[in-house]
């Protein structure tokens, strides 16, 4: 049985939610590697770009992420909803995770909290938008609604 709606009246809309949200991290990825050019991959120093502690290396991380979701809206056919779904959940356990390194040396990706709050609210804006971008057939949309009925 799915979980996730199928067919949702509103597809379209998440959709291109999810396509703005790889564009935001696209550009943020972008800005940060031309304000950290020359710097080192890893540096932990008070490099900010849109009011976010970054580095190289997590400015070419963003640059990647931000590439996928965009493919992966491009392409839809519910590969979009899968790249969507996972990189929330992976966004989510590295924006976490690093709240819990901020004020060490293991803060690699050059965290602030700011960094944090907008990684977590990209992970939760991602999630909600592959819960609500399933594509499928009628049959499946049916049987969904059937079971949310009996709920």
């Amino acid at each position: 049985m799915a979980h996730t709606p199928v067919n949702h009246p509103a597809r379209p809309i998440y959709r291109a939610i999810g396509g703005l949200t790889g564009l935001y991290l696209v550009v943020f990825g972008v800005l940060g590697i031309i304000t950290t050019a020359g710097d080192e991959l890893f540096a932990q120093d008070d490099t900010h770009v849109l009011g976010q502690g970054t580095n190289f290396g997590f400015s070419l991380l963003s640059l990647l992420l931000g590439i996928v979701v965009l493919i992966g809206t491009a392409l839809g056919r519910n590969i979009d909803v899968a790249i969507n779904q996972w990189l929330a959940y992976a966004l989510m356990a590295v924006g976490l995770g690093s709240l819990a390194f901020i004020r060490t040396d293991a803060n690699i990706f050059n965290f602030s909290v700011f960094t944090v709050i907008v990684m977590l609210t990209v992970s939760m804006v991602l999630l909600m938008a592959g819960m609500y971008g399933k594509v499928g057939s009628e049959e499946e949309a049916e049987a969904f609604q059937k079971a949310r009925l009996v709920l």
